[in-house]
């Protein structure tokens, strides 16, 4: 198990780079199993998620050839279905919970998908159910063993089909348009999620020679098509990287300027920080973040309590909940967090109140976050990261606390974030990895 040493109240100041989106970057390499042909990546961040996804994409017989940091291309022309029976693919599968996405492009291509049950972050009910129902809709048979926890579907012949998802899902939204690009006849789904990295996918599967109407809206339509070709792609900046850099900025009293980040594929990202009180400057697609001494939260207008909560792009990412909660400890003013989506990842906070910040956890989906404006700093502790978000939110934590802390368990943090400690050093940090 790996550990991280800070030593905190270091003041910050350079640029920083977003990496390539985690999730983005998910969806676009199941997508390349939809064809034959050669597909050239760009900006992949070489994470220990992406690169065991790329691992699983070479068991299945995908030729991956690396052109430099972040640039690959793969070519899915001889792909072995009985790669599915070997216990190295039920080891590699189960690993990473966006294993899940291969299924709606193997189903599409070759009438047949499996996967073990996957993993990922701990951080509440995960449920599948929206991409097997997704499935079902057009013309596959679902099956699960118990016995071996693996999921699988088959179809002889897929065809379109109109569905109303139950829940908003991105990677089910993903999987099910994945599986329906090349069933015959039109499908039809409402209530797809929206988020820029589902529109990324849509546009790349369109310059495939996909049929997808709809991009961007809750509404997707896709004509299926009889084959697909090669494509180029480029993958977004990480919005919850950028996030996390400006949560890290204000915490730290720090002068960070983020670059490249495709600012018009942010929603309201910056409008959120602003009603937190976190002053910066957007110039061209840079944000610009001084050192902020006070960051003072918004109230409604009727003067009660600012809430800040996740929703379904357009709204908030929950993703970003934990990094905000972290810099609300140091903000002047109160602030209620309302985590909806998972029910288990506001837990990690009895570590900030170890360190002395002024919390309350009302309930597994919402903490009271009372700021103490700078009077009393955080101090330092001994902690261990549960899961990538709450883990960079503990290392904002401790870059901003008084003394050394220690973070266990680091391997969550390297799931989500490529060399952050060699990148935040660069800037001024003082992180030891042990």
């Amino acid at each position: 198990m790996g550990t991280f040493r800070i030593e905190g109240g270091q003041k910050l100041k350079g640029t920083l780079t977003p990496q390539g989106a985690k999730n983005e970057a998910l969806q676009i390499l199941a997508a390349v199993l939809l064809t034959p042909a050669q597909v050239e990546l760009h900006n992949i961040p070489e994470i220990r998620d992406i690169m065991r996804m790329i691992e699983l994409l070479e068991g299945l017989g995908v030729k991956v050839n690396k052109l430099g940091k972040g640039n690959f291309t793969f070519q899915a022309d001889e792909i072995d279905l009985d790669y599915f029976h070997t216990e190295e693919f039920r080891t590699k599968g189960a690993a990473i919970r966006g294993s899940i996405m291969i299924i709606g492009p193997l189903l599409a291509r070759f009438g047949i998908g499996y996967i073990p049950s996957p993993g990922g972050d701990k951080i509440g009910r995960r449920r599948l159910d929206t991409h097997f129902i997704g499935f079902e809709n057009l013309g596959a048979e679902f099956i699960y063993n118990k016995d071996t926890g693996f999921y699988k579907v088959e179809a002889k012949n897929l065809r379109g089909s109109y569905m109303l998802l139950e829940e908003a899902s991105v990677t089910g939204t993903a999987n099910i348009l994945m599986a329906a690009v090349m069933a015959k006849g039109t499908t039809t789904i409402y209530n797809a999620a929206c988020e820029p990295y589902l529109q990324q996918l849509c546009k790349m599967i369109n310059s495939m020679g996909g049929k997808i109407s709809g991009v961007g809206s809750n509404l997707l339509t896709i004509e299926g098509v009889n084959e697909l070709g090669g494509c180029t792609h480029t993958i977004l900046p990480d919005m919850i990287e950028i996030g996390s850099f400006i949560s890290l900025a204000a915490l730290t009293q720090s002068e960070i300027t983020i670059e490249n980040c495709r600012v018009d594929q942010l929603g309201i990202i910056p409008k959120v920080f602003k009603k937190l009180g976190v002053q910066f400057v957007i110039k061209d697609d840079d944000i610009i973040i001084p050192e902020n001494r006070h960051y003072e939260i918004d109230s409604f207008i009727d003067g009660s309590m600012m809430t800040i909560s996740d929703a379904t792009w357009p709204g908030l990412s929950p993703d970003l909940l934990s990094v905000i909660l972290v810099m609300c400890t140091q903000a002047k003013g109160n602030v209620l967090i309302h985590q909806k989506m998972f029910e288990s990842r506001l837990f990690f906070v009895d570590n900030l109140i170890d360190m002395g910040a002024q919390i309350i956890l009302c309930d597994p989906h919402r903490a009271t976050v009372m700021g103490l404006d700078r009077r009393i700093p955080l101090k330092a502790t001994t902690m261990s990261s549960p899961d990538i978000r709450a883990g960079v939110s503990l290392l904002i934590a401790a870059m901003s606390a008084e003394g050394t802390s220690t973070i266990h368990n680091i391997e969550q943090i390297d799931r989500g974030y490529q060399n952050i400690e060699q990148r935040l050093n660069a800037i001024g940090a003082k992180i030891t990895r042990l």
